[in-house]
């Protein structure tokens, strides 16, 4: 019964990919039950009028569901012949090996890797680790994939949005399974209303903690997208100095020079720790400069409330361990350079949730896609190649903030926050060039 849900889907999806009447598709079946799901697709196919040929590579296994389904295909008509060499055609479906397989194609496969007909792969494309998207020994490029109950790590991570394609998740009536990670879509990503009595302090405060000489626009970039968020009071602590700072934060931004010279040092720990008693949320590192990481240190052990820790703050902070020491929320929001430099350690999304747990904190892990581990374990897949540009990761830290201070738990709001921010980088980048200045204005619209 699986198996026949299952390839009925395959062809559905592949009459949307134009397999009509006369169309020319071949199958591409396995011995297992992929092959299997290939076999009832064809039958389908050929039952919508297609001129549907499998192309198989081995037997299956006698009294298996897969025998079973191809013998029902060749009943109904169904042409099977070996794998032999590709031909012309319309569509190719591959329905060779399913999620299980490991190691490297067989050789009569590797000619089918280069057909120029549209691919349709079933579960993920034959050659793909279904488990980490990675194609050891070359794979096929699909223009689609159907995968069944839900989605694999492999669609999304290592080659495998390259390689699959559209992918389209078809419920055949499996249940269960421990999720490897969640994906985020609009439901997952809540912003609060505000109380009918708010006022500016009550709404959520953000006070953002750095700038140095030429990155000092890091610090407004982050303070104007926590204003656009929705935080009701936002300002930026700066070095004393720093002029640009002033001269460049929105007339809604305050300002909080410290000291007198252009970077913060250890002893001003004090004096910003003063400023942080006012505000519910402190985003510490945007465009603070190298070799602050004693400042750094001496601000996360003097701030109790909640911290968002970015950029210089992270690569600067020499050890993780002292994030675990705080009592209040932290999360960090690292690329995978920044993970790399603060726990010596491959970034990926095993490694940053086993530092989440380790530490109790939340780690976002940008990229694409984007990881949010804490108490549970979510994946972003929102963002697109339009947020590579520089100042984006500023907002990102900016929009954490705000929701935060707004009063989500924070692993809620660096998923809710990564979200929209690549829900707001996509539609930007449907009218122009995505850059920081305009997607901080631009997220104004997805902070209710």
């Amino acid at each position: 019964m699986l198996m026949e849900r299952a390839g009925l889907g395959v062809a559905l999806v592949a009459s949307r990919l134009g397999a009509a009447y006369g169309s020319r598709v071949v199958v591409l079946a396995g011995p297992g039950n992929n092959g299997g799901d290939g076999y009832v697709a064809a039958r389908y196919l050929l039952r919508r009028g297609c001129a549907v040929t499998v192309r198989a590579l081995g037997t299956p296994r006698p009294g298996s569901a897969a025998a079973r389904a191809r013998d029902e295909a060749t009943r109904a008509g169904v042409a099977v012949a070996p794998l032999g060499n590709p031909g012309s055609s319309d569509l190719v479906v591959d329905a060779l090996f399913g999620v299980g397989f490991h190691g490297t194609l067989p050789d009569e496969v590797v000619p089918w890797l280069d057909v120029t007909a549209p691919v349709l792969a079933v579960d993920v494309p034959s050659g793909l680790d279904a488990a980490t998207g990675e194609v050891p020994h070359g794979a096929f490029t699909a223009r689609r994939t159907v995968t069944f109950h839900a989605l694999k790590p492999g669609h999304l991570l290592g080659e495998g949005p390259e390689r699959c394609g559209a992918v389209d998740v078809v419920d055949i009536g499996l249940r269960g399974g421990v999720p490897e990670f969640v994906v985020c879509e609009d439901g997952d990503a809540p912003r609060p209303a505000r109380r009918r009595t708010a006022h500016k302090w009550s709404a959520g405060s953000v006070l953002v903690v750095g700038g140095s000489p030429g990155i000092s626009g890091a610090a407004v970039l982050a303070a104007t997208a926590a204003l656009e968020m929705g935080a009701g009071a936002v300002a930026v602590a700066h070095p004393g100095g720093l002029a640009d700072v002033t001269a460049s934060a929105g007339a809604g931004i305050m300002t909080r020079p410290v000291g007198s010279g252009t970077r913060f040092i250890p002893g001003e720990v004090a004096d910003v720790a003063k400023h942080a008693d006012r505000f519910d949320v402190v985003l510490l590192g945007p465009g603070l400069g190298s070799g602050s990481g004693e400042f750094t240190a001496g601000v996360l052990d003097a701030v109790d409330g909640a911290v968002v820790l970015d950029a210089d703050g992270i690569s600067g902070l020499g050890s993780p361990d002292i994030l675990g020491a705080r009592a209040g929320p932290t999360v960090i929001t690292p690329h995978t350079g920044e993970f790399r430099v603060l726990t010596g350690t491959p970034a990926d999304h095993r490694a940053a949730s086993e530092l989440a747990s380790a530490l109790g904190i939340t780690v976002v892990l940008k990229g694409n896609p984007t990881f949010v581990a804490g108490r549970e374990r979510w994946v972003v897949i929102s963002g697109g190649p339009e947020l590579a540009t520089i100042g984006t990761g500023d907002v990102l830290a900016g929009m954490i903030a705000a929701l935060l201070a707004r009063g989500l738990e924070p692993d809620t709001a660096a998923r809710s926050a990564a979200h929209w921010h690549g829900r707001a980088g996509a539609a930007l980048a449907a009218t122009r060039s995505v850059t920081a200045e305009a997607l901080a204005s631009e997220i104004g619209r997805y902070a209710w």
